[in-house]
This record gives C-alpha cells, sequence and structure tokens, in this order.
C-alpha cells in the first residue's frame, strides 16, 4: 500500500502587525486559521476582503494573550460567524471580562507546550516571557512546511530558538529601537516595561535572535509588531539586516526580509 503524500501547500497572510492591533491567517487546502483579532471585528473583515477570503469560513481563532491590541474583535467576530476560540485556561481567565459572553460550544482550551491538530495542520503552542497571564504562540507545520508566528517577547529563550529554528517563513518581533524609544515621550515606567524581560524584543535583539534562529530551510522573515511610536520600517529592516550581516548571512541569498503593517495584509504568500 502506498503511503499518502502530503502536499506541502500552506498560504498566509499578515493581516496586521503593530502595537495598534495584531492578526494573522494560515490556511492549507482543508484548514483556515486565525491568530487573535486585535482590531474591530468591521476592520478585520475588510483586511479579509484585501486578500480575496471570508473569515465566515474559518475552522477556528487561536488567541496569544489577553491585551487589546490581539482580542479587541475576538468576541464580536466569533459571535458573528459561530467561531470556536481556543486559549490557555489563564488567558481565559483574563480575557473573558473583555470579550463578552462566548457560548460554550465555542470555547476550547490550547495549553502551553501543546500540539493541537486542525485538519491537515499541527499547531504547537509555546510559552513566551511577556507582562501577561500565560502568553503563548504558535509554529504552524503541514507536511515538511514550518511556520513561526513569534512576537511579544521581552527576550528570546534558548527553549524558544529551539522550538522554532529553521522554519521555513518566521514571523518574528521587531518593536523598537531603543535610541527613539529613551528619547521618546513615553513615560519612564513604561519605557522600563518595555525594556524589561516581560516586554518586547528590540530591533538588535531581533537581529541576534534570528541569527541563531535561521536554518537552511528558511525564505521568509518578516519583521513584526512594530511599535508605533518608537519604530519604524526601515530603521527595523535595516537594523536587523545589519546584525544578520555582522553574524555572516548574506540577505536576499537564501532568504529576505520584510515588513507588516498596521493597516495593510501582506500578500497571501504559499510557502
Amino acid at each position: 500500500m502506498k503511503k499518502k503524500k502530503v502536499r506541502n501547500n500552506v498560504r498566509f497572510s499578515v493581516l496586521a502587525s503593530g502595537s495598534t492591533g495584531n492578526a494573522c491567517y494560515v490556511e492549507t487546502d482543508s484548514s483556515r486559521l486565525l491568530v487573535d483579532v486585535g482590531l474591530s471585528g468591521k476592520k478585520i473583515e475588510s483586511l479579509f476582503k484585501k486578500i480575496n477570503r471570508d473569515p465566515k469560513f474559518l475552522d477556528g481563532i487561536l488567541v496569544t494573550h489577553e491585551h487589546s491590541d490581539h482580542i479587541k474583535g475576538l468576541g464580536i467576530l466569533s459571535r458573528r460567524f459561530k467561531l470556536p476560540i481556543y486559549a490557555n485556561e489563564k488567558t481565559w481567565l483574563a480575557m473573558e471580562n473583555q470579550i463578552g459572553k462566548i457560548p460554550t460550544d465555542l470555547k476550547f482550551h490550547f495549553e502551553c507546550d501543546r500540539v493541537q491538530t486542525f485538519g491537515d495542520l499541527d499547531v504547537e503552542s509555546f510559552g513566551v516571557s511577556h507582562d501577561a497571564a500565560s502568553p503563548q504562540f504558535y509554529v504552524f507545520h503541514h507536511g515538511e512546511k514550518k511556520l513561526t508566528l513569534a512576537t511579544d517577547m521581552g527576550y528570546v529563550s534558548d527553549r524558544i530558538k529551539g522550538t522554532v529554528k529553521d522554519s521555513d517563513m518566521i514571523i518574528f518581533e521587531s518593536n523598537h529601537d531603543i535610541d527613539m524609544l529613551m528619547m521618546g515621550k513615553y513615560p519612564w515606567n513604561i519605557k522600563r516595561r518595555i525594556l524589561g524581560d516581560q516586554g518586547h524584543v528590540s530591533n538588535e535583539d531581533a537581529g541576534e535572535a534570528l541569527a541563531e534562529i535561521i536554518g537552511d530551510k528558511t525564505r521568509r522573515i518578516y519583521l513584526a509588531h512594530l511599535s508605533k511610536d518608537n519604530n519604524m520600517k526601515d530603521l527595523a529592516r535595516m537594523s536587523v539586516q545589519q546584525t544578520l550581516e555582522k553574524r555572516g548571512f548574506e540577505i536576499g541569498e537564501t532568504f529576505a526580509l520584510y515588513d507588516t503593517d498596521a493597516e495593510v495584509p501582506t500578500e497571501l504568500t504559499t510557502v
């Protein structure tokens, strides 16, 4: 009996990414998942239209943590289209008062450091250091393909590096430029939070971490969750590129760096 061949046709779009709202879409021929709904339900629907997709066909919504830039439209979208929501127990407890009543048959647990299967897509959760109840992000496995979503991290642990290493595609936090943050308008307590171990990864730290994560399979890296006030796309890309080049990588040879945006989705791309 011949072994059934798995087709490696997995597609994704970063619908929105930044300090004002986050959402990421991943699909295969038989699975459609959304990670986070950090914008209004109306805005999310308009973003789906831009990639020629409809949220009513989603198989579920995965939640990373309870901060508003990740769950703003979660309850609305779930109720409107009767979409299952998956989050770990501590995140459910932390966000229930923010998202309104969700029918019991749409509430599911997806604990940290577990793998759940959605059709032909295996999703692996992993914990990160961030000032939320129990933040976790995801690696998507489909056949031989591996896609990683990792933002909202105060630092990148060796465990995270091992989990996401050699992904075909990586959506990775490059939140702030340290000089812009320090000279900016934020009060010191907010600056300290961002710079702390439960805050966000800087451009420089993103480059250093990526140097240990990029593998032979890696083809596309998306710099994500850029701060509206303390970063710029060109600055983030230049900083990460310079750090990687110092570590011996040549951008554009085997992989490329891409921007994400808080208002415009990336092209629906096949990995």
